[in-house]
């Protein structure tokens, strides 16, 4: 449904800017592996400086595991807007940042171990993934409730496309948690992602 002020937006070469954040809750244990393809991504990030490319790549990685782990999805969410200011959007962007960073276990601890501990880590069986991402242009599979089995199956491999079409400006990922050995109770998820709908 296009709006008057989209409609004008259109007429006066403006772009338009999806900015939007999905959350997709994970449980079991077969979901592990999935901290570290998180984490690698996670690294190759920092390592590459932020570089959209590389933060793509890594986008499209995690989409498709978590694709291949729809039998685990629990719950879902996502909020977002469209905005005709580049801005505007960025301004956006960083909000969902700050929120997602201040979730439930979402930064990894930097700190480096002891290098003699024996390595033991308990698995979780509770993963929240955060994905937050500006797009250009339309795109219908994002600027709809996600909250349901096809509809986030459709968001994802819209971002997978975004990427490929270099339409992607904006990339972030933060989950809970965000490191192995951290657990993340089903009561905890109830607390600190409260937006989460089951699927």
């Amino acid at each position: 449904m296009s709006s008057l002020s989209d409609r004008w937006n259109r007429l006066t070469g403006k772009t338009r800017f999806v900015v939007c954040r999905i959350m997709v809750h994970l449980t079991g244990s077969e979901t592990n592996p999935l901290l570290g393809v998180l984490n690698r991504v996670g690294q190759s990030a920092i390592e590459s400086e932020g570089d959209l490319e590389v933060l793509g790549e890594g986008l499209v990685e995690i989409c498709q595991h978590l694709l291949q782990l729809e039998p685990y999805w629990q719950a879902a969410a996502n909020e977002g807007d469209v905005i005709w200011d580049e801005g505007e959007a960025a301004d956006y962007v960083n909000e969902l940042f700050t929120d997602s960073a201040q979730r439930y276990l979402s930064q990894p601890a930097l700190e480096e171990g002891d290098e003699d501990e024996t390595l033991v880590l308990p698995t979780t069986d509770n993963v929240v993934v955060m994905l937050t991402v500006a797009g250009e242009g339309e795109i219908p599979d994002l600027e709809t409730d996600l909250a349901e089995a096809e509809a986030l199956r459709y968001g994802l491999k819209a971002l997978i496309n975004l990427h490929y079409q270099n339409k992607l400006h904006a990339i972030q990922v933060h989950f809970s948690p965000a490191r192995f050995g951290d657990e993340l109770t089903s009561e905890q998820v109830l607390e600190n992602f409260p937006e989460l709908i089951p699927l």
